[in-house]
């Protein structure tokens, strides 16, 4: 079973959105894409000051299965990228909602961004676990 943390929000495209404060989200990839995945090998992800549209291709996972793309889950402006994940890829898998986070955006209001985003019960459901 996947391990859904409900603090967080969700993408159908299996991204987790975490709000750091008034006007900067967190996102990754979910421990059900990453075990979807298989063994994570290449990471890209966006640079600092790219503009982000909610819905739209940001960067790619690569695992020795597949490459998938990243969605952006929210507007706004890459303020921060986690450059571990693209030296060591792996981290997606066995920590992919603390240290396997992969962007920080700045938003306008952090509340409104997400609030179309799924909660842990619509994520689970969407999975079927």
């Amino acid at each position: 079973m996947s391990n859904i943390p409900s603090d967080l929000r969700y993408t159908s495209e299996h991204e987790w959105v975490r709000v750091i404060d008034s006007t900067t989200v967190r996102f990754g990839i979910t421990d059900f894409a990453q075990d979807a995945l298989g063994d994570i090998v290449f990471v890209s992800l966006p640079n600092v000051g790219a503009t982000l549209e909610a819905g739209q291709t940001c960067g790619e996972v690569e695992s020795t299965k597949s490459v998938s793309d990243i969605y952006a889950p929210v507007s706004g402006t890459v303020s921060a990228r986690n450059d571990a994940t693209e030296t060591a890829p792996e981290i997606l898998n066995s920590d992919p909602y603390d240290n396997g986070w992969l962007v920080d955006v700045t938003v306008a209001d952090a509340d409104a961004a997400i609030s179309d985003l799924l909660d842990a019960a619509g994520y689970q459901a969407i999975t079927n676990h």
